[in-house]
């Protein structure tokens, strides 16, 4: 662990999270084979009260003013979020959301501009119904998402679409990419899937997969008509790296949402019941806000120091040149090596 007076040499930002995500409840009509929350129908009595909710957001605006993500479950099944949302708002917060499941209609689309909700996102994990309903274990999925699209394209609404690669979908990244563009998506962000809560180790794609996907994103940027960003995928900084390196294309790829491991690192997530976490793939808390000061768990935990101490890192992780970029998927260390500062065990490089 690193001392307060060797926090020195790193920049502010990593002291104040620029993304909060909060996850305002377990409950949710889906159940979603990869779901890292294990979402369930009813919702955890024990999760942040409307009042502990508003102290939340005021810990959170006296520190900072991050992208704020009201995630779930699926946050609509909170009947008082737009209440929370329009708080947020008005503190400063840029306030985006995620429903998971959940038949939008026109009038919920009021709702979320009266709340000041910035853009939502909307998970699409196959570009036909067989492959996107077997993965969200719901009949009608498919054209639900769709229906929504279409809903928020004619209510004026900005949302991306996220998808999490896993062995199903592989082969229909491409296809998935034509259908992000021609429903009017603001962008394409691509999970690359943490073996946590329902999500296991099997459905993973294999290193040299992940590899390959990696780079087919990339390529794909170049020329996409919407910016394609990925997520809990550290390494895209390197293959970003490597690619203009070897195109001598410095200015290409810009637009390809690279960046390393956030976890505790300019993002945390903070649970239903007020634990906060480097990353919601990250079951490790660094304090509950119910006993403890957000900023304080932020700056001054043991588990969020080390996150930002890229000279913990073991394995060929510490030894990378590339660390200080990427960093490693911590999470995905945790769940296969038990350790979340041993070696990325997904990524092929050897420094």
């Amino acid at each position: 662990m690193i001392t307060p007076a060797e926090l020195s040499h790193f920049g502010p930002q990593e002291f104040a999270p620029r993304v909060v995500a909060w996850e305002s409840t377990r409950a949710c009509n889906f159940a979603c084979v990869h779901c890292r929350a294990k979402a369930q129908k009813e919702p955890d009595p024990k999760q942040l009260t409307t009042q502990e909710a508003f102290d939340l957001v005021d810990q959170i605006a006296e520190f900072c003013k991050p992208v704020f993500i009201i995630s779930g479950g699926d946050p609509l099944q909170r009947p008082d979020i737009f209440e929370i949302a329009s708080y947020a708002s008005s503190l400063g917060l840029r306030v985006v959301m995620s429903p998971s499941g959940s038949n939008l209609t026109a009038e919920t689309f009021e709702k979320m501009k009266g709340a000041s909700v910035k853009m939502i996102s909307l998970s699409l994990d196959g570009s036909n119904p067989q492959l996107h309903d077997t993965f969200r274990q719901v009949p009608g999925a498919f054209n639900l998402a769709m229906k929504n699209m279409k809903l928020a394209r004619e209510s004026l609404f900005p949302f991306r679409i996220n998808t999490t690669v896993t062995q199903h979908n592989i082969s229909d990244l491409f296809n998935i990419q034509k259908v992000a563009v021609d429903v009017g998506a603001a962008e394409w962000d691509v999970f690359m899937l943490v073996p946590t809560g329902r999500g296991k180790i099997q459905m993973e794609i294999t290193p040299s997969q992940y590899e390959e996907t990696l780079t087919f994103i990339y390529k794909a940027n170049l020329t996409s008509p919407i910016p394609i960003k990925m997520t809990c995928s550290p390494q895209y900084t390197r293959v970003i790296a490597q690619q203009q390196k070897q195109h001598s294309q410095p200015n290409q790829g810009r637009r390809g949402g690279g960046r390393g491991c956030m976890a505790g690192n300019g993002f945390c997530f903070v649970s239903h019941i007020g634990e906060v976490f480097g990353c919601g793939f990250l079951p490790i808390s660094g304090g509950n806000i119910r006993e403890r000061n957000f900023k304080e768990i932020y700056q001054k935990s043991s588990l969020f120091v080390e996150l930002r101490n890229h000279e913990l890192l073991k394995g060929k992780c510490g030894k990378c040149e590339y660390k200080m970029m990427c960093g490693g998927c911590r999470a995905r260390a945790l769940s296969v090596n038990k350790d979340y500062l041993e070696e990325e065990p997904y990524c092929l490089y050897q420094p």
